[in-house]
C-alpha cells in the first residue's frame, strides 16, 4: 500500500444537521478524527454569530440595526462590511437585475416575519408596489468600520447572506486544519478539500412536493446554490407570492424558469447568478451563465444544461 493510499484510509467524516438562518444546516469535515469534534463546534458557532449580526429578524442584529438607523453611519463588524460590499458589487456586476434594497417590497408584499412564522394561507396587506432604490448611496467605510444606508433604503441580506457564511465557514474550516468541508445553508453550498471518498456529490431537488432529484452534480472546490419560485410561497389577496423580487418594479418576478441551479467559485456569487436567471429572459440565459455552470427547469418542466453543468453531471 502506497503512503496516498494510507493516508485516504486515515481520512474520518464528521457530519451534523440543524437549522440556522432560518433553514437547514448541513455541515460535513473530514480529517483527523481528534479534530473532527472541535471543528465542527467551531462551525455551528461561527454560523450562529453570523445569523446573529445579518439577520433582518433579529432586531438587535447589525443589518438590522443599519435599517433602523437609515442615514447614520452604525459600527459594524468586519463580516457586515464584507457582506455589504458583496452585495452593492454584485448589484453593480448585474447592472442592478440582483439588488439587495428590495426590503421594502418584501414586507409590503407579506414577508415581515421569519418564513415559519406567516400564515401562509392569506396574508392580508395593501401596499403600492415601487421599484427598489438600489445601491449608490451606500457607504461601507472600512476605516471607521461602519456602514451607512441612505433614508428610505432598506438592506436584505437573503441569499447572499446564506451563500457567503457558507463560503465563510467553509474557508475557515480549511485553514483551522480540515482537511476538507462542505457547508450547506438551505440549498447554498460550499466544498472544498478532500471528501472521504470520491467526489463532493450534491442532489438537485425537483420543485414539487415529492423533492425528487432531477440531478446529481459532482464538485470540487466549488459553490452551488438553487434559487426557485416554487418555494418559500403564501397568498396574499388570493394571489400566490413568493420571495424572488424583481427590483425594477417591487413585485415577485413573473420568470419563465420556475428552478435555476448555478455552481462557481462561490456560494455567494452563484445564489446572485442564480437569481439573475429567475429575473431573465430565456435568450439571456447563456449571456448571464458566462464562465459558470447552470441548470434551469422552465415552467414546463424543461432542463435546460448552461454554460459547463455538463462537466459536473453525474
Amino acid at each position: 500500500m502506497g503512503v496516498g493510499s494510507v493516508l485516504e484510509a486515515q481520512l474520518e467524516t464528521r457530519e451534523v444537521h440543524g437549522k440556522a438562518m432560518g433553514t437547514s444546516l448541513h455541515i460535513v469535515v473530514t480529517g483527523d478524527e481528534r479534530e473532527l469534534g472541535s471543528l465542527i463546534d467551531r462551525a455551528r458557532h461561527r454560523v450562529v454569530q453570523l445569523e446573529q449580526r445579518w439577520s433582518r429578524f433579529l432586531p438587535d442584529s447589525e443589518i438590522s440595526r443599519c435599517n433602523e438607523l437609515a442615514g447614520i453611519p452604525v459600527d459594524v463588524s468586519s463580516d457586515t462590511r464584507r457582506l455589504v460590499n458583496h452585495a452593492i458589487f454584485a448589484w453593480n456586476e448585474t447592472n442592478c437585475a440582483y439588488d439587495p434594497t428590495v426590503l421594502d417590497a418584501l414586507v409590503a408584499c407579506g414577508y415581515d416575519r421569519p418564513f415559519d412564522d406567516l400564515d401562509r394561507s392569506d396574508v392580508v396587506f395593501d401596499h403600492d408596489p415601487q421599484p427598489a432604490p438600489g445601491c449608490a448611496g451606500i457607504v461601507v467605510d472600512d476605516e471607521l468600520q461602519s456602514v451607512l444606508l441612505p433614508p428610505g433604503v432598506g438592506f436584505d441580506p437573503g441569499g447572499i447572506g446564506k451563500g457567503l457564511a457558507a463560503d465563510l465557514l467553509v474557508e475557515e474550516l480549511i485553514d483551522a486544519g480540515a482537511a476538507g468541508a462542505l457547508v450547506n445553508i438551505g440549498g447554498d453550498l460550499r466544498t472544498a478539500g478532500r471528501p472521504a471518498l470520491g467526489d463532493w456529490t450534491c442532489e438537485i431537488a425537483e420543485v414539487n412536493v415529492s423533492n425528487d432529484p432531477i440531478a446529481t452534480v459532482a464538485l470540487g472546490d466549488a459553490g452551488l446554490a438553487t434559487s426557485t419560485t416554487r418555494r418559500r410561497t403564501w397568498r396574499q389577496g388570493g394571489r400566490e407570492r413568493h420571495h424572488v423580487i424583481d427590483p425594477r418594479v417591487g413585485e415577485p418576478v413573473q420568470t419563465h424558469a420556475q428552478l435555476a441551479t448555478v455552481i462557481s467559485g462561490a456560494a455567494w456569487w452563484s445564489e446572485i447568478v442564480a437569481t439573475q436567471l429567475l429575473l431573465s429572459e430565456p435568450a439571456e440565459w447563456d449571456t448571464v451563465i458566462r464562465e459558470s455552470a447552470g441548470l434551469v427547469i422552465d415552467h414546463d418542466g424543461n432542463a435546460h444544461i448552461l454554460g459547463t453543468m455538463k462537466d459536473h453531471l453525474r
